[in-house]
């Protein structure tokens, strides 16, 4: 039960809305960029946390999802394809039936198998991406436009950071009321006790499919902006491994099983190698002192600590 007094979280969202406009009306085109990315990244991130907090399932394969959804933008994009209403379902798409097959699989072992299945198939899509030398191999490709909606062209960098803001708020307010529901309640107790879920009658295995396809949606969906946002695609850059123990660490910084805390997660972790990578190469040596300080001292997240401070 929330109980935040409904007066701050009111001023909450105004200050926050407020501040996205103000972003959007005075941020210059860097400042407007890495709010993008911070807004794509979280995206990605509420994916994960969707099946680390709230399924506790720990998953190194939604580099994959995020992959197809950048890939299938990039491809459409080269056959002159950049409706977003026609190539992002598209792209969406793929990425959902990717997740469904994976996790059907995936999900009949437990613990550390589930970890190396959904790792195994990422980097199966990392490798098959390299081979394909039509969209560059390793090297990737550029892509010749950011895609539209409705015709409106994202190229303006205050309309695709708006455009990445509101599909944020929008998934956020879709999982947290899926949450609150009757199927979060059902999710988080099969996480909690399994064996007394089931015996419950509760279906463990398709619930735990259904917030893994989920899942993989929203990756898709990040990894739809994250193209339009670089203009660029290479496995490196959205298939590696590499991507999915970012999106882990982001969800833990914040704090799994609060979907906001994944996205703070995000701001904080991108903030961070922003500031450390200018004086440093070794900034990950720097991020990697950061969780372990979080996890030592903040044991309930730091977007948990945020919220104290501000709560009556």
């Amino acid at each position: 039960m929330n109980t935040t007094p409904l007066s701050l979280r009111i001023a909450t969202v105004c200050a926050i809305a407020i501040f996205i406009a103000a972003l959007a009306a005075f941020g210059d085109q860097t400042l407007l960029r890495f709010a993008s990315r911070i807004a794509i990244m979280g995206l990605a991130a509420v994916a994960v946390d969707i099946v680390l907090g709230y399924a506790g399932l720990v998953s190194l394969g939604h580099a994959a999802f995020f992959g197809l959804g950048a890939y299938v933008t990039g491809s459409l994009a080269l056959l002159g394809y950049t409706e977003g209403f026609f190539v992002w379902p598209i792209a969406i798409g793929v990425a959902t039936l990717a997740a469904f097959i994976i996790g059907a699989l995936a999900l009949r072992t437990t613990g550390v198998y589930f970890i190396m299945i959904t790792l195994a198939f990422a980097q199966m899509f990392y490798y098959g991406a390299n081979a394909v030398p039509g969209l560059g191999g390793a090297d990737g490709f550029r892509l010749p436009s950011r895609s539209t909606l409705a015709g409106i062209p994202l190229d303006d960098p205050r309309v695709f950071f708006l455009a990445c803001t509101l599909i944020l708020i929008a998934v956020l307010l879709f999982a947290r009321r899926a949450s609150g529901a009757a199927f979060g309640s059902a999710l988080q107790a099969a996480r909690d006790d399994a064996m007394r879920s089931a015996a419950s009658g509760i279906g463990n295995y398709w619930l735990r499919l259904t917030a893994f396809t989920v899942s993989g949606a929203i990756a898709g969906l990040a990894g739809v902006l994250s193209a339009n946002l670089t203009l660029y695609i290479a496995p490196s850059s959205v298939l590696s491994w590499h991507l999915s123990a970012e999106l882990l660490v982001m969800v833990i910084l914040g704090m799994a099983g609060t979907l906001y805390g994944a996205v703070a997660g995000a701001a904080i972790f991108l903030a961070l190698i922003e500031m450390i990578s200018r004086y440093t190469d070794f900034w990950a040596m720097y991020v990697g002192i950061a969780v372990i300080a979080r996890v030592l001292l903040f044991r309930d997240g730091l977007f948990i600590a945020l919220r104290r401070l501000v709560t009556p």
